[in-house]
C-alpha cells in the first residue's frame, strides 16, 4: 500500500509514475482532498475538545459560585455531540482512503522502460546458446504421453482441463526439482527452509496485494472463515511476519518455501491450453527477503542470481528480462523475469519473477524494524522471487534435453536425486 503521507506531498509526481502502468490513476487527487477533510475534521476534534475542556472548568467555578450552569452543561452536550460526529467522519474517510490505497498499485520504478507490454521488456542477458536439433523436435507434452510419465486424460477424468497426473520418472523428475532446489538454496544460498500453510486467509490475501485486485484468480474454500488456496508461496511466507516488529540485527531475513500453488487462470481463457505450462495446480519454490530499506536493491540482484543458479546447474539455456512498466505486477515496483529457452516453441517463456516490492507489502502487512536503538520504527522492504517454478523446470528438462528416440537424458546434477541418467 502506498504511503499517504507520500501522495499529499506531491500527488503529481505519484500520479504520474503510476500512469506509466497506463491507465489512469487521476483519482488519487480526489484521496489528497479526502485526507486534507480528515486532517481538518481531526483539527476541529482538538479544538472542539479544549473547548469542552474550558467549558467544563467553568461550569465548575459556576457551582461552587451558585450560578446557574444550564447554558454552560448545553454547550458541553453541543461540544460532545460534534466531536461524535467528526470522529464518525474521520473513521468513514480512514475506510474510504485505505479502501482507494488498497486498490492502487505499486509504485514502478524510477529506473525501468516506460512501455506497454512484455513487448517493451528489456533483455539483459542470456546464459548458454539453445541446441540445434538434427531430429523433429517433440513438445513436452508429446514426449511425456510417449513415455507414459504424463497422464493428462486420466488428471481431466480426475479433475478437469488444466490438470495432469505426473507417473513414475516424470514424478520422480518433479520430486528431484524439487528436492534439487530446496538442498541448493538452503545449504549454498543460506535461505531457511520453508513449508507453509496450503490454505489463507483473506488477510494474508490483502497483506501481500492479491486482494482486491485478483480476486477472481484465487480458489476460496466453502468455509465461513474465509479461507483460500495458496495461489503462490510468496502470501503465507511474507506473512509469517505479518504484524511483527523483526530485529535489525538479524536482517535480511530468507526464507526458501515449498508449497503447490492454485490458481483460477481467470484470464487466461485459450491460452496455452497444451500441456504443463499453464495449470491449476502446479509445485513452486519461491526465494522470500525481508530487507532494510538500504539494502533491498544489493539483496534484489543477490536474489536474481540464486535464482539463475538453478538453471545454470541444470545447464539450460535462459535469458533475463527487466520488465518494463506495463508489464509489472501489481505490488512490485522492480522485477526480472528469468525466460528458459523452450526448444518446440522456439522461444524463451518466462520460469522465474524475482521482484521486490519496497515497502508496498511491509505498510499493508504491518511489518517493522528500528534502523537504530533509538530511532523510529520503519517497514522492511520485502523481494520474493521463483527459485524455481517446478513444472515449468520439467518442461525445459524434457525439451532441452530429448533425444532422436524419444528419451530424455537427465541433467547430471539431477541423477544423485534420480537414480537414473535417462528417462525411456
Amino acid at each position: 500500500m502506498l504511503d499517504i503521507k507520500l501522495i499529499r506531498e506531491n500527488p503529481e509526481k505519484i500520479i504520474e509514475l503510476l500512469n506509466r502502468r497506463n491507465q489512469d490513476f487521476s483519482y488519487l487527487y480526489d484521496v489528497v482532498q479526502k485526507d486534507k477533510n480528515r486532517r481538518d475534521a481531526i483539527a476541529s476534534v482538538e479544538l472542539l475538545k479544549a473547548k469542552k475542556n474550558e467549558v467544563s472548568k467553568q461550569i465548575g467555578i459556576a457551582k461552587r459560585t451558585g450560578a446557574d450552569t444550564s447554558s454552560l452543561q448545553a454547550s458541553v452536550v453541543e461540544y460532545g455531540d460534534e466531536v461524535k460526529r467528526l470522529d464518525q467522519l474521520v473513521s468513514s474517510i480512514d475506510e474510504e482512503i485505505k479502501n482507494v490505497l488498497m486498490a492502487t498499485p505499486n509504485l514502478p520504478h524510477e529506473d525501468i522502460n516506460v512501455g506497454k507490454d512484455d513487448s517493451d521488456n528489456r533483455e539483459l542477458w542470456r546464459y548458454s546458446t539453445p541446441r540445434v536439433f538434427d531430429f523433429p523436435i517433440k513438445a513436452h507434452y508429446e514426449l511425456g504421453e510417449s513415455l507414459d510419465i504424463l497422464d493428462f486424460a486420466r488428471a481431466s477424468k480426475i479433475a478437469g482441463a488444466r490438470f495432469v497426473v505426473y507417473k513414475g520418472l516424470g514424478a520422480r523428475l518433479e520430486r528431484s526439482l524439487i528436492m534439487f532446489m530446496m538442498d541448493l538454496h538452503s545449504n549454498q544460498h543460506g535461505y531457511t527452509e520453508a513449508i507453509p500453510p496450503y490454505i489463507v486467509n483473506e488477510a494474508s490475501m490483502y497483506a501481500t496485494g492479491q486482494f482486491p485486485k485478483f480476486k477472481e484468480d484465487a480458489f476460496k474454500l466453502y468455509d465461513d472463515r474465509q479461507f483460500y488456496l495458496n495461489p503462490t508461496a510468496e502470501v503465507p511466507t511474507i506473512n509469517l511476519h505479518r504484524d511483527e516488529v523483526l530485529d535489525v540485527t538479524k536482517l535480511p531475513i530468507k526464507y526458501v518455501a515449498y508449497t503447490t500453488a492454485f490458481r483460477q487462470e481467470a484470464g487466461s481463457a485459450g491460452r496455452d491450453t497444451r500441456g504443463i505450462l499453464r495449470q491449476h495446480q502446479f509445485n513452486k519454490v519461491e526465494l522470500i527477503k525481508f530487507t532494510k530499506a538500504e539494502d533491498s536493491y544489493i539483496e534484489h540482484d543477490k536474489m536474481l542470481k540464486d535464482s539463475e543458479k538453478v538453471l545454470q546447474l541444470l545447464q539450460i539455456p535462459y535469458r533475463v528480462m527487466e520488465l518494463c512498466t506495463g508489464d509489472l505486477g501489481f505490488g512490485m515496483r522492480k522485477t526480472y523475469d528469468i525466460e528458459v529457452w523452450i526448444p518446440s516453441e522456439n522461444k524463451y517463456r518466462e520460469i522465474g519473477s524475482i521482484s521486490n516490492a519496497e515497502d508496498y507489502q511491509a505498510r499493508r502487512a504491518n511489518i517493522k524494524y528500528r534502523p537504530t536503538p533509538d530511532s523510529k520504527l520503519e517497514y522492511v522492504h520485502t523481494l520474493n522471487g521463483s527459485g524455481l517454478a517446478v513444472g515449468r523446470t520439467v518442461i525445459a528438462i524434457m525439451e532441452n534435453f530429448q533425444q532422436a528416440d524419444g528419451t530424455i537424458i537427465i541433467p547430471e546434477v539431477l541423477r544423485p536425486y534420480m537414480g537414473t541418467d535417462i528417462i525411456k
